[in-house]
Formats: C-alpha cells, sequence, structure tokens
C-alpha cells in the first residue's frame, strides 16, 4: 500500500482537528453531557470514520477498505469492553461527573501517542521476524480464553504500583480542586486526585493497547491502516462512555462476543503464520499451507455477525430478566403482606 505524504499530512491534520474541537468546544466548560450530546457527537465520529473508509476504498481499493473497516470495528468493540474498567476508575477515584470528560480526553491523548510507539515499533517487528506472529496468535487466543472466565462480578479497581509512587513521591491534595492537575497550597506545590485518574485512565489503555494492537495486525500489516483505525475509535470514546454508560450492565454476554473476535483472530494469525513459517521445528522451516488464509471479506463479514448476535442476545436476556421480575414482584409483595397480615392480633 503507497502512502503518500499528503495523505498521512491529511490524517494526522484531522485527527488533531477533532482533538482541539474536543478541547476547546467540550472540556474547556466543565460539564456533564446530555444524552442527546452523547448521542450527536457519537454518531458524528463514527460518520467521519466512515467516511475516511469510503475514501480508503476509492483511494487504494476494496480489499484496503475492507482491511480498514475490519480493523476499525474490532478496535471499536474492544473500547466498548474498556469502558467498564473507565467506569469502575471514575467510581473508584469518584469523580465528580461534570469533570470526567477532561479525564477521559486527557487519558484518550496519551492512549493515541502510546499506540503509536506501539504501531510503529509492531509493525517493525513483524516485518523483520515473521515468526511473532505465532506469539501475537497464541496470546489472543489466551486473552480469548480468559474473558470467558471473567466474573460476572464487577472487579473492583486496584492502583497499580505507578500510581502508588506517584501518590508517595509527590504531596497530594484530598479533594478535588475544580478541575486543576496541579495546585499550590502552604507554599508547596500538590498533585490533586485529577492527576492522579488521568494518570490511571491512561495507564490503563497501555494494557488494553496488549490487546487491541496483536489483534488488529491480524486484520492488517498496513501502518497507515492501523494508525487510523485506532485513532478514529479511540477519538470516539469520551462520546460513547457517556452515551452508553447506563447500558454497559445490559450487554451480558459482550465478553463471550470478544474473546469470540479475538479467538477468530488469533486462529488467523497463527494460520498467517504457517504460510509463512521460518521456524525450524515446524515443518522443516518450510512454508505450510495446510489451512487457507481467511480472506479480508470472511473478515469483516465474522466480526459483524459474531458483534450483532452478541448484541442482540444480550438485549434479548435482559428482555427476559426484566419480564421475570415483572412477574415475580407482585408473588413477593403478597407473601409479604400475608406475612404481615399474620402478625396482627386478632
Amino acid at each position: 500500500m503507497d502512502v503518500p505524504l499528503w495523505a498521512w499530512l491529511a490524517t494526522v491534520g484531522l485527527i488533531v482537528a477533532m482533538l482541539v474541537v474536543d478541547f476547546v468546544g467540550h472540556v474547556r466548560k466543565a460539564h456533564a453531557p446530555s444524552l442527546k450530546e452523547a448521542g450527536l457527537w457519537s454518531a458524528g465520529y463514527v460518520l467521519i470514520a466512515l467516511v475516511f473508509g469510503g475514501f480508503v476504498l476509492l483511494e487504494w481499493g476494496s480489499d484496503y477498505g475492507l482491511q480498514y473497516f475490519s480493523g476499525y470495528i474490532t478496535e471499536k468493540s474492544l473500547s466498548v469492553d474498556n469502558l467498564f474498567v473507565f467506569v469502575l476508575i471514575m467510581a473508584s477515584f469518584r469523580v465528580p461527573r461534570k469533570y470526567q470528560q477532561k479525564v477521559l480526553l486527557i487519558g484518550i491523548v496519551i492512549a493515541l501517542v502510546l499506540r503509536t510507539l506501539f504501531i510503529v515499533l509492531g509493525a517493525a517487528i513483524v516485518n523483520e521476524f515473521a515468526w511473532v506472529f505465532y506469539i501475537f496468535g497464541a496470546f489472543l487466543i489466551y486473552t480469548a480464553i480468559t474473558q470467558v472466565r471473567k466474573s460476572e462480578e464487577d472487579e473492583e479497581f486496584k492502583e497499580n504500583a505507578a500510581l502508588r509512587l506517584v501518590r508517595r513521591v509527590f504531596p497530594t491534595t484530598e479533594g478535588y480542586v475544580d478541575d486543576k492537575m496541579f495546585t499550590r497550597s502552604s507554599g508547596r506545590m500538590h498533585v490533586t486526585p485529577m492527576f492522579i485518574v488521568i494518570l490511571a485512565i491512561g495507564s490503563a489503555d497501555i494494557l488494553f493497547a496488549v490487546d487491541s494492537i496483536p489483534a488488529i495486525f491480524g486484520l492488517t500489516q498496513e501502518v497507515f491502516l492501523i494508525f487510523a483505525a485506532n485513532a478514529f475509535s479511540l477519538l470516539g470514546l469520551r462520546q460513547l462512555y457517556f452515551l452508553i454508560d447506563g447500558l454497559l450492565d445490559r450487554l451480558v454476554y459482550l465478553n463471550y462476543g470478544l474473546a469470540a473476535i479475538l479467538a477468530f483472530i488469533g486462529a488467523k494469525l497463527v494460520i498467517h503464520a504457517l504460510h509463512e513459517n521460518e521456524v525450524p521445528f515446524i515443518n522443516g522451516g518450510q512454508e505450510w499451507h495446510v489451512i487457507p488464509e481467511v480472506n479480508t471479506y470472511v473478515s469483516l463479514i465474522v466480526i459483524v455477525g459474531i458483534l450483532t448476535v452478541t448484541t442482540v442476545t444480550s438485549l434479548l436476556a435482559g428482555r427476559r430478566a426484566a419480564a421475570a421480575a415483572e412477574v415475580t414482584a407482585p408473588a413477593e409483595e403478597a407473601s409479604t403482606a400475608a406475612g404481615e397480615d399474620d402478625g396482627e392480633p386478632h
């Protein structure tokens, strides 16, 4: 894929412009966005990502266009799972809702910079060592298994070593000081909980990148497409957080859907590694075409199909649970009332 310099500059310029709009138009004045605001902006960011995909289709052809869309949809679906952790972090640090936009946006900028470094390093490693696809594939299959084994109960957020070190090294204020990250108190500079929670969001996304970067390398090895898919999925994450904040609990089968996607891409990576095999103890170091590679069209259909089934079954399960609760509630109320009547003197 031959990407001219102007395409890179235009893409980076678009991403920077979107970040400026977010900082100036939304975060500068602290407020909790309404559901309508979050919905409109989420739709806007998705539309921009889709238009960009259309541009890739026209400029480089359908195969690269489908690679981009497959990568974008995968990164977007994985980002929804990340929102569960963001909710836990926000609750753990008791971040006022009107400041949560700033926390998310700065955390997203940190994640975007770090992921770009990961992508560049990953591309260099992949181009130099084809056997790394075996590692990527095995890791994604292992991650898929851990997704299935996830506890149904919410996991408590635990501060990592970096956050504990910040608290020990720097004096920290007891509470939030508006939306400031640093403040001067008693003649000394203090960090605020706002700085700590931004660091928590940023460090959490580093862990998410460990899953998502190998996953998208299983769909395309084009650095331009990987960068764009990651950037556009991350930039819409702030609006998506407020849009589905109250709906996350309804996606009860999300972890199974993500496990299926990761397992599929992991298997795809292993098959690709066999086709490019140079490992001496596998087929004598020769390429092994024992299983045909999965093409881009099939990958996109499988990913979209898994997400559709996951969403529909989750919503249907939620409706059944709600209907069962409505049936059970009157019976429990009647039983309680009967017990109270029995306790009354005659």
